[in-house]
């Protein structure tokens, strides 16, 4: 058996729910990865980990300035960083794993 093997979840693409044996959506241009990065499913996962992640290191960087009552709009922007760069990274993960092969 070559390709991908088969995903266990359920994909919505384009409103339909894709039976949970197929594999996940492909993409080979940048307009087709954009769409699937902001597939409900897709985004599910990537919030998630952008969650966990970015509150961790939100607590190990900044929670002694934010506790102390020191927190300036730096920190916050800091902190949204915290949050944005495991989304962003999450993403490309996933679009790295489902890129269409050429040929």
């Amino acid at each position: 058996m070559t390709g991908r093997p088969a995903v266990i979840h359920r994909w919505l693409v384009q409103g339909e729910t894709v039976a949970a044996t197929t594999p996940p959506p492909t993409w080979g241009t940048p307009f087709e990865a954009l769409r699937l990065v902001f597939l409900r499913t897709t985004l599910r996962r990537t919030i998630r980990i952008a969650l966990v992640v970015g509150t961790l290191l939100s607590l190990i960087n900044q929670a002694g300035v934010i506790f102390g009552g020191d927190a300036s709009a730096v920190t916050w922007i800091r902190v949204a960083a915290n949050y944005l760069v495991p989304f962003c990274v999450s993403s490309a993960g996933f679009l790295s794993a489902t890129k269409r092969s050429r040929g």
